[in-house]
């Protein structure tokens, strides 16, 4: 099938499962590298709340915040 069949199909809503190898997909961009970094205890007070409020880890919550804040800076380029 032709990349332009393909990208038909799925711009029409339709299940293109059956042409992908599912097998072999992966996400780029995901390795993981460990960062250790520290904050003044009254940062962490507030990263703690507002993870607390959203329900998240604080680890969760300073990747959020970060990606959200990368997004914003790559919008322009």
């Amino acid at each position: 099938m032709k990349a332009s069949e393909f990208a038909q199909k799925f711009d029409d809503g339709e299940d293109v499962t059956d042409y992908l190898d599912l097998a072999k997909g992966r996400r780029c961009n995901l390795e993981r590298t460990q960062v250790r970094m520290n904050f003044p205890a009254w940062m962490v007070r507030s990263i703690d709340k507002e993870a607390q409020r959203l329900g998240v880890s604080r680890q969760d919550i300073i990747k959020l915040w970060l990606a959200d804040r990368l997004r914003q800076d790559h919008a322009y380029e």
